[in-house]
């Protein structure tokens, strides 16, 4: 034991530097949790890395090999007028005659030696990088580019002999591949449809999923759908459907039939119960009459508390219930059985539950608490979503061991609290089926106050 307590914490230590790891925790942490998002990540994020590399790779290899080989030509065509202006200066507007008819390149001479400031190079210019270091190769002398003159114009300005300055303008598609804007918005605007139509589709399959999980939620509360549920979508979510349908039409036969079964037995049981209350009222002189009235009166409570477990709270429909009003007529029940009992409220005090389930809900656990203890607090507050009631006695409390075994139905302890003065062993099983019926559950802990606390948490 002292092995394997020494070892934990030397794993966790390797598993929070272990790199793979915290990436993993950092995927889990921030990628989308619902299906919808999920999936268009999964057909997005693909679709971008295979773009962005074949921008990289076409930029690369083809664009730059393109651009690399124009700049290349005009170059030379530069650095040949270049060298007729060196060899023949008397002849300066023939050459340019030449350039302009023959090589398609408008050149003027000016005067100076002195070229303007250079301008910033933009991180995606292939042309102003291979074009400088075509120049730089082949003429080797002082230049400027301007490759914004205009949309379809480049202009080069160089050094000639320290007094005149050539400006060469050429056209841009002469110095760089002219279809990398066309490429673009194609690719784009491809990408773009695509990922519209992938919304479309995957709103299409996750509508029947979100459906399913509408009817599954109503189910699980006891409540009716707003609209009747029906299969459909792909074949797997049908799958799926048609079993919840089995399963919620199974579900409903056990629980008819159980309903059945025990209002029967109540019926017949209620009958002889009734003979036994007309024939103690008529023997007036038997002895331990009082007592043989008590335990007509337990049974009928028993066969209540059957019946309620049996039905459950599936029939009352959703309503507003008036948190105030039922933890002040709680004091006054705790105040009239000499109990001290102390309520708070935090939030909005009216809440959207099945107002009579969850008031004998409270009202049970409030009863079950001072049956045991003098001194009894309920605490409503509501926490983000969610209404938590916590309520806290200072009786003598439930082992931890046997926290999860008292709300099995007709489970019972001699030393352990029930709701029911009967001793059915229902009352936590009723509690906890009726806030599992509003979507949530009842906990049971230790109480600051040094008893029991039970916790109350449904969503509203």
């Amino acid at each position: 034991m002292t092995a394997e307590t020494d070892l934990a914490p030397g794993m966790a230590d390797e598993q929070k530097s272990n790199p793979l790891a915290t990436i993993g925790r950092f995927f889990r942490r921030n990628l989308p949790r619902g299906l919808f998002a999920r999936s268009l990540l999964i057909i997005v994020l693909p679709m971008l890395i295979l773009q962005t590399v074949l921008v990289f790779v076409f930029m690369e290899r083809h664009w730059q090999m393109v651009t690399s080989r124009l700049s290349a030509a005009v170059t030379r065509d530069i650095a040949s007028i270049i060298d007729l202006l060196d060899k023949m200066p008397g002849r300066q507007d023939e050459i340019i005659r030449i350039a302009e008819d023959r090589m398609g390149l408008t050149v003027k001479v000016m005067p100076g030696d002195k070229l303007p400031p250079r301008k910033p190079v933009p991180f995606f210019s292939i042309l102003d990088k291979t074009l400088s270091r075509q120049i730089n190769k082949q003429i080797n002398r002082p230049f400027w580019i301007d490759s914004s003159l205009g949309p379809k114009q480049v202009e080069v300005r160089l050094v000639i002999d320290g007094k005149r300055i050539l400006s060469v303008v050429t056209q841009r598609d002469r110095t760089s591949a002219s279809n990398s804007q066309i490429f673009l918005i194609w690719m784009f605007g491809t990408s773009l449809v695509l990922i519209i139509i992938s919304i479309l589709f995957l709103r299409g399959q996750i509508r029947p999923i979100l459906a399913l999980a509408r009817a599954a939620e109503s189910f699980g509360k006891g409540q009716k759908p707003a609209e009747p549920y029906h299969p459909r979508g792909a074949v797997e979510v049908r799958r799926a459907g048609m079993a919840f349908l089995q399963m919620r039409e199974r579900i409903e036969r056990q629980i008819e039939q159980r309903t059945a079964m025990l209002s029967g037995v109540s019926h017949d049981l209620r009958t002889i119960l009734t003979r036994f209350r007309l024939q103690l009222a008529i023997a007036e002189d038997m002895k331990d009459l009082d007592s043989l009235n008590r335990d007509v009166d337990d049974m009928n409570a028993m066969l209540d508390g059957y019946l309620a477990f049996a039905r459950g709270q599936s029939e009352e429909a959703e309503g507003e219930l008036e948190l105030t009003a039922l933890l002040r007529q709680l004091e006054e029940t705790a105040a009239l059985h000499g109990k001290t009992l102390t309520t708070a409220m935090d939030g909005p005090p009216r809440v959207k539950v099945r107002p009579n389930a969850f008031s004998r809900l409270i009202t049970n656990l409030a009863t079950n608490a001072w049956r045991h203890a003098d001194t009894v607090r309920i605490e409503a507050r509501h926490s983000g979503r969610f209404l938590v009631v916590t309520v806290d006695d200072n009786g003598p409390g439930i082992v931890e061991a046997m926290r999860d075994e008292v709300f099995k139905p007709f489970f019972r302890l001699d030393e352990a609290r029930n709701l029911d003065a009967s001793g059915t062993g229902l009352g936590l099983a009723i509690a906890r089926d009726i806030a599992r019926g509003h979507g949530g559950d009842v906990t049971l802990s230790d109480s600051p106050m040094g008893g029991l606390r039970a916790t109350v948490r449904v969503p509203v």
